[in-house]
């Protein structure tokens, strides 16, 4: 018994140290363009089409902060949620689905549906109740809000979201601006996809698309090319190495260049970018 109540004391820590964690969080809006901002707070960046019909919210970070979100989102528009998105299917995107689900439906491409139950098959709020192949397209007032599908690249569920009329772009972590991407490459995610994907958006956008990166400042197309520039010489560079025969640790001891060393952030150090391209393309 007294094992018991240790370990439930334990638990219940852990819990309110969870949530505590949150409790300084601000979440601050930026307007992005026209009716779009964006919110950042803790995790990946929200994008809110605020209009006089209602609003539709890209991505929900952590549970703990969704009445925060809520509470901002009421700050742009007093309106009613009409629809959610969520980019793909990680914890930092998709934390305030339980939250929001009961307010609006949920968008997303079906294996994040998939990835999310199979993660904890109670959580049945929290699952996207409209689920698509390759894509679909919203109308909200006078905004048609394009979401494109792109396989194999951050993961095997991500979608890019395009406010057609005001020309903003939320890439979801189809770009990191703060440094190299996470490539999940347990999760359907790989580095010559991930380059293929962003490639693909980079040419269908217009020049003064402004973007919503999954992470990062409010930027633009060029900072976009930059980031895409960074894997494509990433992926030469360690393919090179590879077909040189070199191991990892050679690698590693080699580095990615003086060009790119300013990438690396707490969460992807130049480290931990290099071993996920010898993982994936030795």
């Amino acid at each position: 018994m007294k094992i018991f109540r240790a370990l439930l004391l334990m638990a219940l820590a852990c819990t309110n140290a969870n949530a505590s964690k949150f409790d300084k969080t601000e979440i601050v809006a930026t307007k992005a363009s026209g009716q779009v901002y964006m919110l950042q707070g803790a995790g990946g960046n929200i994008g809110v089409l605020a209009t006089k019909s209602g609003l539709l919210l890209v991505d929900d970070q952590f549970a703990p902060l969704a009445e925060k979100i809520e509470k901002a989102m009421t700050n742009l528009s007093n309106n009613e949620l009409k629809y959610v998105v969520n980019t793909h299917f990680h914890g930092d995107h998709t934390g305030g689905n339980s939250f929001f689900s009961h307010k609006a439906p949920i968008f997303a491409h079906e294996n994040v549906r998939t990835r999310l139950k199979n993660k904890d098959s109670k959580a049945k709020a929290a699952l996207p109740v409209v689920t698509y192949e390759h894509g679909v397209n919203i109308y909200l007032a006078d905004e048609r809000i394009k979401l494109s599908h792109f396989p194999t690249a951050h993961t095997d569920g991500d979608t890019v979201v395009y406010f057609t009329s005001a020309n903003v772009l939320h890439t979801g972590d189809l770009f990191f601006e703060i440094g190299f991407p996470y490539v999940d490459l347990n999760n359907g995610g790989s580095v010559k996809g991930y380059l293929a994907a962003v490639t693909q958006i980079i040419a269908s956008m217009p020049d003064d698309v402004v973007i919503i990166p999954g992470h990062g400042k409010l930027t633009n197309k060029a900072r976009y090319q930059e980031f895409a520039d960074m894997i494509s010489y990433s992926i030469k560079r360690i393919s090179g190495f590879l077909a040189q025969g070199k191991n990892e640790q050679e690698i590693l001891a080699l580095g990615i260049g003086k060009n790119y060393q300013h990438w690396s952030w707490h969460f992807i150090t130049e480290e931990k970018w290099l071993k996920t391209l010898v993982a994936d393309l030795k």
